[in-house]
C-alpha cells in the first residue's frame, strides 16, 4: 500500500467488519491478531490476556490489542485519560476503573462501526463519564492540554503519518501529562513481502517500524522521559513464514537478531511545553 488514504481505508473495512460480527463470534480471539493467518489458522500471538485487571469487559475485547498500556499508564482518580483507536472500548473500560466517578475517559476512534459497538457498551453498563469519539489520530478532534494520560494499543503502527500522529498526541496532553503506549516494533529487516502484505498491515505486523526509529521519533515530538516500559518478542510460526521465505532464509531469520516485538513505550510532555 503506497497511498496513506488508500491504508486508512484497508484499515478501516477491516475493522469496521470485525466490529459488526456478532459478540459470540469475533474473529480475533483473546490472544490473537487479525489477518490471513487467522483464516489460514496460524495465529500470530499478540494480545494479552485482559481478564484480571478491574473494569474488564469482555463484551469489549476483540483481541486486537498487543500489550496492556492501562496497567502501565499511571493512571490516578480524577485524571483524564484519552485512548487512541479505543475500538470498542476495552482499555476505556478498564481505564474507568481506574480514574473511578470524578474522572473522564474519551475514547477516539475512525470506524464508525468500533465507536457504536463501543458506545453500545459503555450505554448497557451505563457509563456516563465515557465517551467515544469519531475521528484521525492524525488530526485528532480534541482540545490541546486536555488529557492527563494517553494510551493505546497496537494502533500507532497501523497509522501511516506516526510523526503526526505522535506530534497530534503531544499537543492533546496536558503539560506534565504522559502517555503508555503498547505497539508493534520491528528489529531488523522482515521478509519483502510480509511487510507489503495488506491483510499482513490490518493484522499488526506490516506498518511497523524499527524500534529505534519509533524511539526517535517520540522524541523529536518533544516528549521527555522516554522508557519502555515491557518487551516481549512476537513469535511468528515457520509455517507463516514458509509463505514469503524458502526453508534456509526461515532457518537464516531465525538465527539473526531480527523480529517482531510488542513494547510498551512511557514519555511525558515537559511542565513548560
Amino acid at each position: 500500500m503506497e497511498n496513506a488514504d488508500q491504508i486508512k481505508e484497508v484499515v478501516r473495512q477491516k475493522y469496521g467488519a470485525i466490529a459488526e460480527q456478532p459478540e459470540s463470534n469475533n474473529c480475533c480471539g483473546p490472544t490473537s491478531c487479525c489477518g490471513p493467518e487467522i483464516e489460514a489458522n496460524v495465529p500470530i500471538v499478540m494480545a494479552q490476556d485482559y481478564q484480571e485487571l478491574n473494569g474488564y469487559v469482555a463484551d469489549a475485547d476483540l483481541g486486537l490489542g498487543c500489550g496492556l498500556p492501562t496497567q502501565f499508564a499511571q493512571i490516578k482518580p480524577g485524571d483524564t485519560v484519552v485512548d487512541l483507536g479505543s475500538g470498542a472500548g476495552n482499555d476505556c473500560f478498564v481505564a474507568r476503573a481506574e480514574i473511578g466517578e470524578s474522572g473522564r475517559v474519551i475514547g477516539l476512534d475512525m470506524t464508525p462501526a468500533m465507536i457504536d459497538r463501543a458506545r453500545k457498551n459503555a450505554k448497557a453498563r451505563g457509563y456516563d463519564n465515557v465517551e467515544f469519539v469519531y475521528g484521525d489520530i492524525e488530526d485528532m478532534p480534541l482540545a490541546a492540554d486536555l488529557a492527563d494520560v494517553v494510551v493505546s494499543n497496537c494502533v500507532m503502527n497501523l497509522v501511516p503519518n506516526k510523526p503526526k500522529a505522535f506530534a497530534e498526541t503531544f499537543r492533546i496532553l496536558k503539560p506534565g501529562g504522559h502517555f503508555s503506549i503498547s505497539d508493534i516494533v520491528l528489529k531488523g529487516e522482515l521478509p519483502e513481502g510480509l511487510q507489503k502484505d495488506a491483510e499482513m498491515y490490518v493484522g499488526c505486523v506490516a506498518g511497523a517500524i524499527q524500534k529505534a526509529d519509533y524511539l526517535d521519533i517520540v522524541q523529536e515530538c518533544g516528549f521527555v522521559d522516554i522508557t519502555v516500559q515491557k518487551e516481549r518478542e512476537i513469535d511468528v510460526p515457520d509455517s507463516l513464514l514458509q509463505r514469503y521465505l524458502s526453508a534456509e532464509e526461515v532457518g537464516e531469520y531465525r538465527s539473526q537478531d531480527k523480529g517482531i516485538y510488542s513494547i510498551t513505550v512511557f514519555a511525558r510532555k515537559p511542565e513548560n511545553a
